[in-house]
């Protein structure tokens, strides 16, 4: 989206790729993760995985019109995760109508598994907290002195996010609109 809107510094810092090894956090990919596994191992239990992939780099400097097509770079990210939730819920569609039981049941695991990832990501990426997209959005909208002074809080962006993850107040916001999504897939669908 940034580069329809004229940033090119995704392009040149070769992000434009489909290969995995280019998009790895080496803390958010590797460490997180691990230290989640290796506690889960300690204390028991299955683990529930976090993590995040570096962010692709935006200079919204560069946009032609930088308030406004921040506000559309922005949401790229989590229409991306809702052209795929309903892509996974079309393959949930076809499972479901597939006589072949070998092949349904595991293809409808994991569309069912795509649905809720996206959703999740989705929402996730809406909460209106710099530097996630929802808070990229809150300041393309608000007046530029608001603007400036929302966007301050990026730097403690993250810290603020993983203490809303740990005190469960992140799952009490999410857990209701990602079920409301699956509910209105399920009905669009006839899931």
């Amino acid at each position: 989206a940034a580069r329809h809107f004229g940033d090119t510094t995704a392009e040149q810092a070769g992000r434009i790729s489909l290969n995995p090894l280019r998009h790895i956090d080496p803390v958010g990919t590797v460490l997180v993760p691990g230290l989640i596994v290796a506690a889960s191992a300690l204390v028991g239990g299955s683990p529930i995985l976090f993590g995040w992939a570096r962010p692709v780099p935006v200079n919204f400097g560069r946009l032609r019109n930088p308030k406004a097509d921040m506000l559309w770079v922005a949401a790229a990210g989590p229409l991306a995760n809702l052209v795929m939730a309903i892509g996974w819920a079309l393959l949930f569609r076809l499972a479901a109508a597939s006589p072949d039981n070998m092949y349904a049941l595991p293809m409808a695991k994991m569309a069912d598994a795509g649905i809720q990832i996206n959703a999740v990501l989705m929402f996730l990426n809406l909460v209106p907290l710099p530097p996630l997209d929802g808070g990229r959005i809150v300041v393309s909208l608000l007046p530029a002195r608001q603007a400036y002074k929302f966007a301050q809080i990026e730097p403690y962006g993250f810290p603020i996010l993983l203490l809303l993850l740990f005190t469960g107040i992140l799952g009490d916001i999410l857990g209701p609109l990602v079920a409301l999504f699956r509910f209105a897939i399920a009905i669009v669908f006839g899931l």
